[in-house]
């Protein structure tokens, strides 16, 4: 008799197990479609014709930190045909806290022709801890690098028009998150639309959002989760770009809506935000 209960209470619990896998795998493949997903969506927008398109999507890629995959594709923008891109891969490069991208920084610091990209690319130099991002802002100011070399005489041509028009660097640091931009994925053009349809309200809560990003608060992550929903596109790129540096891959589930979305930039930043936080899933479940 108490072999035959042993055999049944295994063969209860095997039962239990069987039914707690099925619950959990619907789950499982729901986030690695989403995952799947918002990779085919970044590579999209890595490849797009359209330039803005390029931009947004370098610039988002700073979201997801320490992926080998995101690390790839930023440095492959490096490489872009136009200005704004190879910025846009350059600062992102710089907050991916991923060293190997130093040897093609240090690249395009020698050799782009364009004041913009050198730039930024030695700002992520500085960032990643590269003494050699210091010589080209040192350079801008003395004229050579501290070695005694000449910059590049497109180079010297370029950063000594940038420092004698101030539009311009304004401008510049705009473009590449530099200065006031309350998330990576805005473009200028969507700055101008917002500040001429004198849409203040939006980025004043845009930035409020981006503010609330790091804040252990409980609360504050309702709030940035229900603002994913909100009806202007810059508060919604605001809460995806909030929810994957906050860094909780709880909220995963809320994020998928944001996959769909009609405005490129909110659906950029969305799919940056998952691919981010499916990471830090993973790497929990271990």
């Amino acid at each position: 008799m108490m072999i035959r209960n042993s055999k049944s209470k295994y063969q209860m619990l095997a039962a239990a197990a069987f039914i707690c896998i099925l619950s959990v795998a619907p789950r499982a493949i729901s986030a690695q479609t989403s995952l799947d997903n918002a990779w085919t969506i970044l590579q999209a927008g890595a490849e797009n014709k359209d330039t803005d398109q390029r931009v947004i999507t370098m610039r988002v890629l700073e979201l997801i930190s320490r992926d080998a995959k995101a690390v790839s594709m930023a440095e492959k923008g490096l490489q872009d045909k136009e200005e704004q891109v190879r910025a846009a891969a350059a600062l992102s490069l710089g907050v991916m806290e991923d060293k190997s991208a130093v040897p093609k920084l240090r690249a395009v610091v020698k050799s782009d022709s364009e004041g913009a990209v050198v730039l930024a690319a030695a700002k992520a130099l500085i960032q990643l801890g590269d003494p050699k991002g210091y010589e080209v802002f040192y350079a801008v100011i003395t004229g050579s690098r501290k070695s005694g070399e000449s910059l590049v005489g497109s180079q010297e041509k370029e950063l000594t028009q940038l420092l004698k028009n101030p539009q311009q660097m304004e401008k510049m640091a705009f473009e590449q998150g530099m200065g006031f931009v309350p998330f990576g994925g805005i473009s200028l053009q969507a700055f101008q639309t917002v500040h001429a349809n004198k849409q203040k309200a939006p980025m004043l809560k845009a930035t409020s959002i981006k503010a609330l990003a790091k804040d252990p608060d409980p609360r504050s992550e309702k709030v940035i989760v229900a603002a994913t929903s909100d009806k202007n596109w810059l508060v919604r790129a605001a809460a995806f770009d909030a929810l994957a540096r906050h860094g909780n891959a709880a909220v995963l589930p809320d994020l998928s809506a944001g996959l769909t979305d009609d405005k490129a930039e909110v659906k950029l930043t969305a799919a940056a935000a998952v691919a981010h936080l499916s990471t830090i899933s993973n790497k929990e479940g271990e």
